[in-house]
C-alpha cells in the first residue's frame, strides 16, 4: 500500500525514480558500467606474404595494407607485438606458374609461404601465427576445393587440406584455419595432424562462412578469384542462419577448437546465436569488404574512420565473438594504446 501511495505521489509531483541517464552523466561511470569490454588481446591480425626480399605491393583495394616479402613482414609483426598484438593470420599470395589443379604447391618443400613461417617463428616464438587452409591461393581454378569436369569434388578436396594442414603444422603454424567449407574437412585434418604428432595444434574452423558479396578486395589482394562460376555450391546461404547450428555441431564433433563467422558484422544475429548454442570460442571475421567500406566513406568525409572502426569492432564483440580477425587490429590498438 505504502508503495503505490508513494508511486502516485511521485506521479503526481512530477518525480521520475528511474533516470538511466545518470549511469551516463561522465567518463568514470560510463566506463564503470560498461558491459562489453575490447582491446588488442581480442584482435587477430591478418597479412599478405610474396616471395623475395624488400618487396611492400600496394593492394588498391585494400587501403594502408600491403603484400609483404618476409624481411618486410618480420618488421611488420615486431610493430604489431609492440601494440600488444599476438595472434597473426598469415595469407600467401602464390604466383599464377606455381598454381595448378591439386594445389600442390601448398606443401612443397621449397614452398616460400612455409619458409616464412619459420622464420617468423625462430625470430618471434611468442607471436601466434595461425594458417588459412583451403586450395584457392594454390589452385589454377581459383576453388577452394578440388575441380574436376567443373564441379567441385568435395571428398577428394579432403587429402589435399589434409597435406597443406600437416606442411603448416610442421613449419610452425599454431592454428590451423580451414576456410574451405568441404564437408568433413575439421575431422579430416584433425586425424592426420594427430597421426603426425600435431595434437597441440588447433582447429579454428570456418564452420559458417557465407557466400558474401564482401570478399572482393581479399581476392584481388590473393589474386584467388575464381575462374569460372562462383562458390555458392561449398559456401553458406546468406539467407540462411539455422543452417550455421548443423555446421558447427558437426565441426565441434569433428575436432574444432574454436568456431568462426564470416563475414562478421553482416551477421550478427549468427555470432550471437553461435555464442548461444556452443561452449567453444567464437571468432569472427571483419571481412576485407567492411574494412574496405569504412575506408571509402571516411575518405570521402561521410564518416569518422576511427569512431566508425571502433564501432564496428565492439558491435562484433558485444553479439558474442570471444576474438575479431580484423584488418583494422594495427589502427584499433594504436588507438587505445594512445588514450
Amino acid at each position: 500500500m505504502f508503495e503505490r501511495r508513494f508511486r502516485y505521489l511521485c506521479l503526481k509531483f512530477e518525480c521520475m525514480l528511474q533516470r538511466p541517464r545518470r549511469n551516463r552523466k561522465n567518463v568514470a561511470i560510463r566506463d564503470l558500467v560498461q558491459e562489453t569490454n575490447l582491446t588488442a588481446d581480442h584482435l587477430i591480425y591478418p597479412m599478405f606474404l610474396i616471395d623475395g626480399q624488400n618487396k611492400r605491393e600496394v593492394i588498391p583495394s585494400l587501403p594502408n595494407l600491403f603484400r609483404l616479402s618476409e624481411d618486410l613482414a618480420l618488421k611488420d609483426i615486431e610493430d604489431s607485438l609492440n601494440l600488444g598484438i599476438r595472434i597473426f593470420d598469415i595469407f600467401p599470395a602464390v604466383e599464377d606458374h606455381l598454381k595448378n589443379q591439386t594445389a600442390s604447391y601448398s606443401y612443397a618443400e621449397d614452398n616460400f609461404y612455409l619458409r616464412i613461417i619459420r622464420k617468423i617463428k625462430e625470430t618471434f616464438p611468442e607471436a601466434v601465427l595461425m594458417s588459412d587452409v583451403a586450395m584457392d591461393p594454390y589452385s589454377s581454378d581459383g576453388h577452394d576445393g578440388f575441380v574436376e569436369n567443373d564441379l567441385i569434388h568435395n571428398d577428394k578436396t579432403l587429402p589435399i587440406l589434409s597435406k597443406m594442414s600437416v606442411a603448416q603444422a610442421q613449419a610452425g603454424i599454431d592454428i590451423i584455419g580451414p576456410s574451405d567449407m568441404m564437408d568433413g574437412r575439421v575431422g579430416a585434418i584433425r586425424r592426420e595432424l594427430d597421426l603426425n604428432g600435431f595434437t597441440e595444434v588447433s582447429i579454428m574452423s570456418y564452420c559458417a562462412k557465407y557466400a558474401s558479396a564482401f570478399y572482393g578486395p581479399f581476392r584481388d589482394a590473393l589474386n584467388s578469384a575464381p575462374k569460372f562460376g562462383d562458390k555458392k555450391s561449398y559456401q553458406m546461404n546468406p539467407a540462411n542462419k539455422r543452417e550455421a547450428l548443423i555446421e558447427a555441431k558437426l565441426d565441434i564433433a569433428e575436432g574444432a577448437d574454436f568456431l568462426m563467422v564470416k563475414p562478421a558484422s553482416l551477421y550478427l544475429d549468427v555470432i550471437h546465436l553461435m555464442k548461444e548454442n556452443f561452449e567453444i570460442p567464437i571468432t569472427a571475421y571483419n571481412v576485407s569488404g567492411e574494412y574496405a567500406m569504412i575506408h571509402a566513406a571516411a575518405e570521402k568525409g561521410w564518416l569518422d574512420y576511427d569512431r566508425a572502426m571502433c564501432e564496428m569492432l565492439l558491435s562484433i564483440k558485444r553479439a558474442g565473438a570471444d576474438g575479431i580477425l580484423t584488418y583494422f587490429a594495427k589502427d584499433f590498438a594504436r588507438l587505445i594504446k594512445s588514450s
